[in-house]
């Protein structure tokens, strides 16, 4: 090996090798005389950048400045795009001409390698703060809660669970249009379950008499049991007052008599509960089995 493929070799082992121990490197095999190197670099730079935080960084490798490097990669064409990890070659990219079509390829790598980035990093961070938020706001505490999610929001104003949490503390704080304001003030692509929980949430309160109709709610559903209008109107306030497991047994009360009724109202409104409950509470594992049931027998 001449002193000058030392040198590249050593260059190379520097820029891409050893970022690639820890990061998803997207090598781009380029010449100055290449038209379509030069229309494909911006494409390259553009994701790269819009990735970054992802884990993923950009070498460029000149062919005619490298040739040694790029013989040992068996480089034939120009623009030729590898993707890095580890060391080792783990997809070709050169076929992804469009921001759309990297990303995407990028995506689906990102999914499968231990890629180090700054999202995962964050996430780590935010994971036991937003359980703290969660569990005050399940005790009840929603001004509290409120608090822990307003603390957090400073560090990631657009997170999905912080943006989730804090506009359920401000429904259970009877805050509607600011936990609508907040909603709507979410980037487009905001979307999920956690963001569906908390537009959920909003929903059913809006649709909740105040707590404090309760008690003529409850005797006019005791009064007449095919009332089922009144028994809705009984479950709807239960959640206003945080009684799940009574507008839950109201609910379940009227799909078991007519599961139809209102075009199937009262079935809609329970999985509406379930939704802002949360999907992975062991109490909406349980509600969705007598659901099932009662739909099922």
């Amino acid at each position: 090996m001449t002193p000058e493929q030392k040198e590249a070799v050593e260059g190379f082992r520097r820029d891409v090798v050893e970022p690639s121990m820890s990061k998803l490197v997207i090598i781009d095999f380029w010449a100055e005389w290449c038209g379509p190197c030069k229309a494909l670099a911006p494409v390259l730079e553009k994701v790269a950048a819009d990735y970054a935080d992802k884990g993923v960084v950009l070498a460029k490798v000149d062919t005619d400045k490298n040739q040694f490097i790029a013989a040992q990669f068996q480089i034939r064409s120009i623009p030729t795009v590898y993707a890095m990890f580890q060391g080792q070659l783990v997809a070709d990219l050169t076929s992804a001409r469009t921001e759309s079509q990297l990303k995407a390829t990028l995506d689906q790598l990102l999914r499968q390698l231990p890629v180090d980035s700054a999202e995962q990093q964050q996430e780590a961070e935010l994971e036991p703060l937003i359980a703290m938020g969660e569990q005050v706001l399940s005790e009840g505490d929603a001004e509290r809660a409120l608090s822990i999610f307003d603390q957090i929001a400073e560090i990631a104003p657009d997170h999905a669970e912080v943006a989730s949490g804090r506009a359920r503390a401000l429904v259970a704080l009877g805050r509607l249009d600011e936990a609508d304001a907040a909603l709507a003030a979410l980037p487009e692509d905001a979307k999920g379950p956690e963001i569906d929980r908390a537009r959920a949430a909003l929903d059913l309160a809006r649709s909740a008499p105040p707590a404090e109709d309760l008690a003529p709610l409850v005797a006019a559903a005791e009064a007449d049991p095919d009332d089922l209008q009144a028994r809705f109107d009984l479950a709807n306030a239960q959640m206003a007052a945080g009684e799940r497991d009574a507008a839950a047994e109201s609910l379940l009360a009227i799909v078991a008599k007519d599961r139809e009724w209102n075009e199937g109202a009262a079935r809609a409104q329970f999985l509406k509960l379930l939704e802002v409950v949360g999907l992975e509470d062991p109490w909406v594992s349980a509600q969705r089995r007598r659901l099932s049931a009662i739909l099922f027998t």
